[in-house]
C-alpha cells in the first residue's frame, strides 16, 4: 500500500485495526493530500513522518493518541482540514499552531486541554468551522473567536463558560450552526442572536439563561431545523399567529421552558424527528392532532412531567410509523389505556420505549401490549392503578430488555410467556402497597422457570403473595442475576443454598469503570443520529429505609429475602457470593448460629439478620467487614460479647437490642467485672505459638462472679477507623441528541 507513491487520497476510516499504531510508512506517500483514519481503531502517537506531509487534509477522529499535542503538527502549514476529535489529547497547545493559517476546518472536541493555551485560534481567520465541544474551555478562549467572521459552524457545547453570551456573536453573520449547550451561560439571550438569519441549528440547552421570550422570536429564524432551548431558567410565551410561515423543524427541545400549553405552530410541523416538551406546565388534555404530528418522521415524543389529565375524545389512532420512544410519565393521566382497533397490529409504529409511569391509569392492561414486544426494549408502567392479570407480554422473537409493572394492583400469576423474553435484564413486579391484601397481589409459586432467562440481572418481586419453597435449581439458572428482591412474600423452607452455588454474577467482583444498567435505544433519523441510553431504575430497602435508585451501578449486588417464612440455618456457603454488597434476611424464622463465613464477604456494606431466632455468639470474623455501614442482629437469641473494633465501633444499641444474652459496647450490660479490662489484641490465636498458655485465642470465657454471670472476656484490638460511607446519588434521566459524523 505504501509503495503507491502517486496516491493522493487514503481513507481507512470506520475499520478496526485493533489498536495498532498508525503506520509511519504513510510518510512515503509524499503526494498525499487527504488522510482519513477516523473511527479506525488506530492508537498511539502521530508518527513524525506523517506530520511532514505539508499539504495534508487530516482526520484522526477517535484515534487514541493519548499524548500532548506534538509540536511538529505546526509543520503542516498548508493544512486546511484538521479533525482531532476524542483523541485523548491533553496538556497545553503549542503556540506554533498559529502557523496553520490555511485551516478552514478545525475540530478539537472531546479532549482535555489547558484552555488558556488556545488564544492562537484568533489568528486562524480563514476558519469556517470550529468545534471545541467538551474541551474544558472557559474564559478568554471565547474572546479569541471574535474576529473569526467567516465561521459558518461553531460548537462550544459542554464546556465551562460562566458568563453572558457575548453580543458580538451577531457579527458572525454567516453562522448556520451555533451550539452553546451544556455550559453555564447566564443572563438574557442577546438580541443579536435573532439577527443570524442563516441559522439552521441553534442549541442553548442546559445553561442558566433567564428572561421571558416570545416563542415567535425564535420562529422568525426561518431556516431553523434544529432548536434546543431546554433546561434553562427562562419562560416561553406562545400566541396564536395566523398566516405566518414557520420553520420546518427536525429536532425541537423545549423542556423546562415554563410552557403552559401546546404551541400552536406544531400543527404545521410534518418533518419533526424528536419533540421534547418535558417538564413544563402544560395542563388539560392531550389534543387529537398530536397523534398525527409528523406521522412519517417522528421518532421521539416526550410529554413527561406536565399536568396532563387525559386524552381528547374520541381517541384518534396514532399515525406514526417510525415512533421509537413515547414518554408520558409523571403526569396526571387517568382512566384506561386507549386501545386501538383489533385490525391495527402495530400500535404506535415500532416503539422501542413506552414509559407511562407515575400517572393514574387504571383498568386492565390491554392484550395489545403483546403486539409491541417485537419492537419494544423498555416497557415501564410503574406507579399507576392498573389491575387484573398480567397479559401475555412476550412473543417469540421479542426484544424486551426491561419490564417494570411495579406499584400497581395486579393479581393472578406471572404469565409463562415471559420465558420467551430471552433478552430480558430487569423484571420488576413490586406490588403497590405493603399492606395490600387478596386481589391486589400476584399469587403464585416462586417462578423458578425465570432462571432460564440467561440475561436477567435484576428480579424484584417484593410485596406480593409468592408462596411455597424455592426448591432445587436446575443447572445454570440465573447466571447473570445480581439483584434479587423477594421480600414481603410468603416463601417457606430453607434458604436457597444450592442457588447460591450457581449464581455466577454474584461471585465475581468487578469494580472497573463506572457504568450503569441501561439499554441502548439509539436510532438514526433522515439527517441525524441520536445516541440514547435509557437507564434502569428501582427502589430497594437499605438500612431499613426505602431508597430510589434513578440509576443502578452495574457492579451493585444485593439479596433481600426479608419478611418471608424461611426457616433453618443460614448456609455457610453463602460466602461464595463474594461480590455481595447488601444482604437482608430479617424477619424470618431462621435459627442456629450466625456462620463465621459471613466474614469472608469482604464487599458487604449492609447486613440485616434481625427479627429471627438466631442463637450463639456474634462471630468475631465479622469485624473483618471493613466496608460494613449497616449491621442489625436485633431481636434474636444471641449471647456473649459483641465484637469490638473497626466498623463495630459505629453501630448503636438498636443493632443489638432484643438479645438478652448479649453484652459489651454499645449496650450498657458489661461482659466483665468492674475494674477487669479485656485482654490485649496480641493474644489472638493468629499470634499465639503452639506452646502458648492462651490457646483459646478469640474464644469467650464464661466467668462466675458472685451471684451473677459475666458473659465473656473480649479479646482483640480496639481502634476506630474512619467509617466507610456509601453515597447513593440521585440521577435524572436526560435525553440529549448529538450528531455523529463529520462536517466536510
Amino acid at each position: 500500500l505504501f509503495q503507491l507513491h502517486h496516491l493522493r487520497r487514503l481513507n481507512l476510516s470506520d475499520n478496526n485495526f485493533n489498536r495498532s499504531e498508525i503506520p509511519s510508512a504513510i510518510g512515503n506517500l509524499t503526494r498525499l493530500s487527504r488522510l482519513d483514519l477516523s473511527w479506525s481503531g488506530f492508537t498511539g502517537q502521530i508518527p513524525y513522518e506523517v506530520l511532514q506531509l505539508s499539504n495534508l487534509h487530516l482526520d484522526l477522529h477517535k484515534v487514541n493518541v493519548s499524548s500532548t499535542i506534538p509540536q511538529s503538527l505546526a509543520n503542516l502549514s498548508a493544512l486546511t482540514y484538521l479533525s482531532l476529535v476524542a483523541c485523548e489529547l491533553h496538556g497545553k497547545f503549542p503556540t506554533s499552531l498559529a502557523n496553520l493559517t490555511q485551516l478552514t476546518y478545525l475540530s478539537l472536541a472531546g479532549n482535555e486541554f489547558s484552555p488558556d493555551t488556545l488564544s492562537w485560534l484568533a489568528k486562524l481567520t480563514k476558519l469556517t468551522a470550529l468545534n471545541l465541544d467538551s474541551t474544558n474551555s472557559y474564559g478568554d478562549v471565547l474572546y479569541s473567536l471574535k474576529n473569526l467572521t467567516k465561521l459558518t459552524y461553531l460548537d462550544l457545547s459542554l464546556n465551562q463558560f460562566f458568563e453572558r453570551i457575548p453580543s458580538w456573536f451577531g457579527n458572525l453573520t454567516g453562522l448556520s450552526i451555533l451550539e452553546l449547550g451544556g455550559n453555564e451561560f447566564w443572563g438574557s439571550v442577546p438580541q443579536s442572536i435573532f439577527t443570524l438569519k442563516n441559522l439552521v441549528e441553534l442549541d442553548l440547552y442546559g445553561n442558566h439563561l433567564s428572561g421571558t421570550y416570545k416563542l415567535e422570536t425564535f420562529l422568525n429564524l426561518k431556516k431553523l431545523k434544529v432548536l434546543q432551548l431546554s433546561s434553562n431558567h427562562f419562560s416561553l410565551l406562545t400566541t396564536t399567529v395566523i398566516n405566518v410561515t414557520f420553520p420546518k423543524f427536525t429536532l425541537l427541545t423545549l423542556a423546562s421552558c415554563n410552557l403552559s400549553k401546546f404551541p400552536d405552530f406544531l400543527l404545521s410541523q410534518d418533518e419533526v424527528e424528536l419533540l421534547d416538551l418535558r417538564d413544563n406546565k402544560i395542563h388539560g388534555f392531550i389534543p387529537k392532532w398530536i397523534w398525527g404530528l409528523s406521522a412519517q418522521t417522528l421518532h421521539v415524543l416526550d410529554l413527561s412531567e406536565n399536568f396532563l389529565r387525559g386524552f381528547d375524545q374520541p381517541i384518534v389512532v396514532p399515525q406514526w410509523i417510525n415512533l421509537r420512544l413515547l414518554d408520558l410519565r409523571s403526569n396526571m393521566l387517568q382512566g384506561p389505556l386507549p386501545i386501538p382497533p383489533a385490525s391495527i397490529y402495530q400500535y404506535f409504529g415500532y416503539v422501542t420505549v413506552l414509559d407511562l409511569s407515575n400517572n393514574s391509569f387504571s383498568g386492565m392492561l390491554p392484550p395489545c401490549l403483546g403486539n409491541l414486544s417485537t419492537s419494544l426494549s423498555v416497557l415501564k408502567l410503574q406507579n399507576n392503578n392498573f389491575s387484573g392479570p398480567i397479559p401475555r407480554a412476550c412473543e417469540k422473537g421479542n426484544t424486551l430488555r426491561m419490564i417494570d409493572l411495579s406499584q400497581n394492583q395486579l393479581n393472578g400469576r406471572i404469565p409463562r410467556s415471559l420465558v420467551n423474553c430471552n433478552l430480558l435484564e430487569l423484571l420488576n413486579l413490586l406490588c403497590q402497597k405493603p399492606n395490600n391484601l387478596g386481589n391486589n397481589q400476584i399469587e403464585d409459586m416462586f417462578p423458578s422457570w425465570l432462571g432460564r432467562l440467561q440475561e436477567l440481572k435484576i428480579l424484584i418481586l417484593r410485596h406480593n403473595g409468592f408462596h411455597g419453597a424455592i426448591g432445587e435449581p436446575k443447572s445454570n439458572e440465573f447466571p447473570k442475576l445480581q439483584i434479587l428482591d423477594l421480600s414481603f412474600n410468603k416463601l417457606t423452607g430453607c434458604l436457597p443454598s444450592r442457588h447460591f452455588q450457581i449464581w455466577k454474577a454474584m461471585k465475581v467482583v468487578d469494580l472497573g469503570k463506572l457504568r450503569y444498567f441501561e439499554v441502548d435505544v439509539s436510532f438514526g433519523g433522515r439527517e441525524t443520529y441520536w445516541p440514547i441510553d435509557f437507564s434502569y431504575s428501582m427502589t430497594m430497602t437499605k438500612a431499613g429505609v426505602e431508597l430510589k435508585y434513578e440509576k443502578i451501578q452495574d457492579f451493585l449486588v444485593a439479596i433481600d429475602l426479608s419478611s418471608n417464612k424461611f426457616d433453618g440455618c443460614i448456609p455457610k456457603d453463602i460466602q461464595i457470593l463474594q461480590a455481595l454488597q447488601f444482604l437482608n434476611l430479617s424477619n424470618n424464622f431462621l435459627s442456629g448460629p450466625i456462620p463465621p463465613s459471613l466474614g469472608n464477604l469482604s464487599n458487604l456494606q449492609t447486613l440485616d439478620l434481625s427479627q429471627n431466632k438466631l442463637s450463639g455468639e456474634i462471630p468475631q470474623e465479622l469485624v473483618q467487614l471493613t466496608f460494613l455501614e449497616f449491621f442489625n442482629v436485633s431481636h434474636n437469641q444471641l449471647i456473649g460479647p459483641i465484637p469490638q473494633g473497626k466498623q463495630f465501633g459505629t453501630f448503636g444499641n438498636s443493632s443489638f437490642e432484643g438479645n438478652l444474652g448479649l453484652c459489651g459496647n454499645p449496650l450498657s450490660k458489661k461482659c466483665y467485672p468492674e475494674g477487669l479490662s479485656p485482654q490485649p489484641s496480641s493474644l489472638s490465636k493468629k499470634d499465639d505459638g503452639e506452646d502458648s498458655w492462651l490457646q483459646f485465642g478469640w474464644k469467650a470465657i464464661m466467668l462466675g462472679y458472685g451471684s451473677g454471670l459475666v458473659n465473656g472476656l473480649i479479646l482483640g484490638y480496639l481502634f476506630n477507623p474512619m467509617k466507610h460511607k456509601l453515597f447513593v446519588k440521585y440521577f435524572g434521566r436526560k435525553i440529549q441528541s448529538r450528531r455523529r459524523g463529520r462536517m466536510n
